[in-house]
């Protein structure tokens, strides 16, 4: 069976997420999840009235056109939407809600729910949602992402696409839409996400793509699960449901759709995870406070601090940070060198900067702020964490950096305290030593060494700034 690998998908979408070329693709097995019924779950009722069978009956937009000529009329129709879509009252899934965070500009589906757009919102996103061709020429202002809804929205059942007659006058009423899916296509990696591709639109514009662009056509990925045998299935039922599968895998390889297997649609949520966890293990939060560096003198430890964020954009790392007193300013001027001086990059591209908000209640919402802070991130590195105490008299450990810990493990974030730099980080760091399986559980014998190493203080700094990326790399494929 010709059909990609979880791991390569996994690493090539996470590229196309990073470049800003990724684009999704989601189908009504997506919304089954949240609880809302598939197309054969929609028309049962109305099947049953025709006294037809829908495990006989496979194309089931002439079933609903049946329907529509038995009655002269689509009222019943328009309310199984009204009734199985906007009266329904579902949860939000988590594979939505792992796509809502990511950085996916666009967003395709032939589903008339809305729970994609409510994901978006929940993620904090600013959401432009098109379902009429009226909207299409319009743009709302700071938007995030783009949701088309080619086949319509649940609150306007009345002009939304259903049956065989629709699909007929599609380039008429909504030809506009099959332009710009065309276009997105040409220039966008999609992942289609409980779509079985037996959409006459969908045919339409994949096949005219391949006519155009035959072998040169852009590469999409489709998740699919394997068929297993049905209870009482017979053998050769079996064998035919596999070999029908395996023909339709190699048939949408003529679009450069390549096929990523599933035991289960179970394990889609575990794929999106990975995918995330991929995207993200290349965003780095730096977490440190210093007003005093311990063993190091403060130009070695600016200068160690310097060389780690020219480094971080050398080696394709983006950054995130708050500029932490005595820290921040020194990291992000060696980001900066690389970003203007060597790569000649935007700066937006490699660094998130959330410099923390100043005044007499600022501080009620630095956990929040934090928090948000820490979304954009997959490790967590943490270095000395020190300030002053409220009579200006000493040193004494960072509470910041330490609520900066919990709330990355909290997220599941990866967390690398160095801790040859003392003070907060080295407290953190023994408390990740003494529970070291638990953080770590799929740790390298390589990664073991190069923690070990991060708690050494007798170490150079060139070393241990080799080192830091040597785990980086280790964390992320762990």
């Amino acid at each position: 069976m010709a059909a990609v690998s979880k791991e390569i998908f996994i690493d090539d979408f996470a590229t196309m997420l990073r470049n800003g070329t990724a684009a999704v693709f989601a189908g009504a097995g997506l919304s089954v999840a949240a609880g809302y019924v598939n197309w054969k779950g929609l028309l049962k009722p109305l099947a049953d009235e025709l006294s037809l069978s829908l495990d006989v009956e496979h194309d089931l937009v002439k079933v609903a056109q049946y329907h529509v000529n038995r009655h002269n009329n689509r009222h019943d129709l328009e309310q199984r939407i009204l009734n199985e879509f906007a009266g329904k009252q579902t949860q939000v899934t988590e594979s939505h809600r792992i796509l809502a965070r990511l950085p996916v500009g666009v967003y395709w589906t032939t589903n008339y729910d809305r729970t994609i757009e409510r994901a978006l919102e929940d993620a904090g996103k600013v959401v432009d949602v098109k379902f009429e061709q009226t909207q299409l020429p319009h743009t709302v202002t700071g938007r995030d992402a783009v949701v088309y809804k080619m086949h319509g929205d649940c609150g306007s059942a009345a002009s939304a696409v259903l049956a065989k007659q629709d699909y007929e006058k599609y380039h008429l009423t909504r030809g506009d839409f099959l332009t710009a899916l065309s276009s997105d296509l040409l220039s966008r990696t999609f992942l289609f996400i409980g779509f079985s591709f037996s959409d006459p639109n969908m045919d339409y514009v994949l096949s005219r793509m391949y006519a155009k662009h035959d072998t040169s056509q852009k590469k999409h990925y489709c998740l699919l699960a394997r068929e297993t045998e049905k209870q009482g299935e017979s053998p050769e039922d079996f064998a035919y449901r596999k070999a029908k599968q395996e023909f339709f895998i190699r048939d949408l390889q003529r679009y450069n759709i390549r096929v990523v297997m599933l035991d289960s649609y179970d394990d889609v949520p575990k794929v999106l995870k990975a995918i995330e966890w991929k995207f993200k293990s290349r965003n780095v939060f730096v977490s440190g406070a210093a007003h005093e560096y311990g063993i190091f003198s403060e130009p070695l430890a600016l200068d160690f601090v310097h060389k780690l964020g020219d480094g971080l954009v050398a080696n394709d790392y983006r950054i995130v940070t708050g500029l932490g007193l005595g820290i921040g300013s020194t990291l992000l001027d060696g980001a900066l060198q690389q970003i203007y001086r060597v790569q000649r990059r935007v700066l937006r591209d490699q660094v998130v900067i959330r410099p923390f908000p100043q005044g007499v209640t600022a501080e009620q919402i630095w956990p929040a702020y934090r928090s948000d802070m820490l979304d954009f991130a997959g490790v967590a590195i943490f270095m000395f964490g020190n300030k002053l105490n409220q009579e200006k008299t000493q040193a004494v450990i960072s509470d910041g950096v330490i609520k900066e810990f919990e709330i990355a493990v909290d997220k599941g974030i990866q967390v690398l305290p160095l801790g040859f730099t003392g003070y907060a980080a080295k407290q953190l760091y023994d408390r990740v030593a003494a529970n070291f399986d638990t953080f770590y559980p799929k740790a390298t014998s390589r990664f073991r060494q190069c923690f070990s190493d991060l708690g050494n203080n007798a170490r150079p700094s060139d070393e241990q700034r080799k080192t830091i990326f040597d785990a980086l790399v280790e964390l992320a494929n762990m």
